[in-house]
């Protein structure tokens, strides 16, 4: 069961446009960086990212989307909660007091599985 996990940020007004390449190439890099404790090989299934285009007008100010794939809700769960990887990406871009997201938003699912499990 391939859980997909989708991340969206907004960033802080006046945020230089490198600092958000900086950010956005950390944030794929992971795909290759986070390295599975038993394979010692990475572990996400794919991982790919880009500026928001949408011509709907729904985007709450987040401009940057990235989705990713994991082969099972345990992988997923390490990923988020245990990957010292992820977890220093975190720190620093999202949770450290200078951090230049003004928003973020995550959500992850299953396909075709809509009942709450």
């Amino acid at each position: 069961m391939t859980v997909t996990h989708i991340v969206s940020f907004g960033f802080n007004r006046g945020t230089s446009p490198d600092a958000i390449k900086k950010l956005c190439d950390e944030l794929l890099a992971l795909k290759d960086n986070c390295i599975h404790a038993s394979t010692k090989k990475p572990y996400l299934l794919s991982l790919k990212g880009g500026r928001d285009m949408s011509i709907e007008g729904f985007q709450s100010g987040h401009t940057h989307v990235f989705v990713s794939e994991f082969a099972s809700e345990a992988e997923r769960n390490h990923y988020v909660r245990e990957d010292p990887v992820h977890r220093a990406f975190v720190e620093k871009w999202i949770l450290s007091s200078d951090s230049i997201v003004e928003k973020a938003f995550v959500v992850d699912f299953v396909a075709g599985q809509f009942e709450e499990k």
